[in-house]
């Protein structure tokens, strides 16, 4: 399934481990640099800015080929041009498998334009298939979107390719439910709650029993696309308003109205964060804890939406305070521990990072700046007496 030379992929992901070694300081950088020149492995970059560079080029290459052709078909008139857009994705879908294969690209930036290029050009030519009938567009659409991108990860293992079939999956499940049931749009944010849930225990077994590296960050990437779904599913403010929209609220105007089961996602809302939070320290999951912050900021901006308790000012300044406490509580209670939740610095982590935070901090503050060494006059002066600098009294 997977269109890369399993040897040359297995040498990209042992490259990519000595360099974390390297960077956390278990190998030394003779040693990586040895090990990186002794193993043939495809063409990748690791570099984000040199990746974006090329992808832009690869747009401009897919658009230039798309657009070459385009011209050439000047006379196409009625519906044949659907045929020539079917044609273009084809095209994407061609280069990206002779980059794979032939060229030995894998993340290199402009492949990911090509196969990007091919999956947007397809659905367009799907879009413009059914624009006859609005309700088979939109869902021909989103299913084609999660389909060929999910085909389409197996084969490449491009991120970018997990996340659209998370999304095709999520879409094409909410707007059959909303669409085509009667009670679709009452039971939605149940529907989504229980199609999280499973999805993030399925991925989080595939995790575990995972024996071979390839399918890891898409896993992880699915795990944590379930856990923001599940969280938003049950948000108040997400499922009121989502609610309105879908009933057409806004574009009469108004207020949206209060939902049922109020309590039940007033309690959600500020629960899950917590239990997520607690799972994330006990299981030691980053992913989690960042999800889980940023799940609790939200939840108090869905509070202060509809009660405005406290001004803005104070209530800002109050957070500030309990998060400030909080968090020199908490530094002070794991700055020693060698086990379990700990402060201490991760190695795997920028291990120079606390070093350059306190520097940084430290100027900032206090307008300290390194000591500059004045570079010495080549003229030597000196010998003065009283009538002026190296005069001695005579000239």
């Amino acid at each position: 399934m997977i269109a890369y030379d399993k040897t040359l992929l297995d040498n990209v992901y042992i490259d990519q481990e000595a360099y974390r070694l390297k960077e956390s300081g278990f190998i030394s950088m003779e040693q990586y640099q040895s090990l990186n020149h002794q193993l043939p492995r495809l063409k990748t970059q690791n570099n984000l800015f040199i990746r974006i560079g090329f992808f832009i080029l690869g747009c401009l290459l897919f658009s230039s080929i798309c657009g070459f052709i385009s011209l050439m078909m000047l006379a196409t008139r009625d519906n044949q041009y659907i045929y020539f857009i079917y044609f273009f994705s084809m095209i994407g879908f061609g280069t990206k498998e002779f980059m794979s294969r032939e060229m030995k690209y894998f993340g290199f930036g402009l492949d990911d334009a090509f196969i990007l290029g091919a999956i947007a050009t397809l659905l367009t030519a799907v879009g413009l298939s059914f624009e006859e009938n609005y309700d088979t567009n939109y869902l021909a659409v989103i299913i084609v979107m999660a389909i060929v991108s999910c085909i389409a990860y197996l084969r490449y293992l491009n991120l970018s390719l997990a996340l659209l079939a998370c999304f095709g999956i999520t879409a094409s499940l909410a707007y059959t439910t909303f669409e085509y049931l009667t009670i679709g749009k009452s039971i939605l944010p149940f529907v989504m709650l229980l199609f999280s849930g499973i999805g993030y225990f399925i991925s989080k077994n595939k995790l575990q029993n995972l024996t071979i590296p390839y399918y890891y960050n898409g896993l992880k990437l699915a795990k944590a696309f379930c856990l923001i779904l599940f969280y938003l599913a049950g948000n108040y403010y997400v499922v009121r308003e989502l609610n309105f929209s879908l009933s057409g609220g806004y574009y009469y105007g108004g207020v949206s109205p209060e939902i049922p089961f109020a309590l039940f996602f007033w309690v959600f809302t500020f629960s899950i964060p917590v239990v997520y939070l607690v799972f994330s320290l006990k299981n030691k999951d980053r992913i989690m804890l960042w999800i889980g912050f940023l799940a609790l900021c939200f939840s108090f901006f869905t509070f202060r939406m509809y009660h405005h308790v406290l001004p803005p000012e104070v209530a800002l300044t109050i957070g500030g305070l309990v998060l400030f406490a909080f968090t020199y509580f908490s530094i002070k209670k794991t700055k020693h521990n060698e086990t379990g939740i700990t402060f201490k610095e991760d190695r795997f982590a920028n291990p120079h990072a606390f070093e350059n935070l306190q520097v940084l901090v430290a100027t900032s503050q206090f307008g300290l700046k390194p000591e500059v060494k004045v570079e010495e006059s080549p003229m030597k002066f000196g010998g003065g007496g009283f009538s002026g600098g190296g005069s001695n009294g005579e000239f």
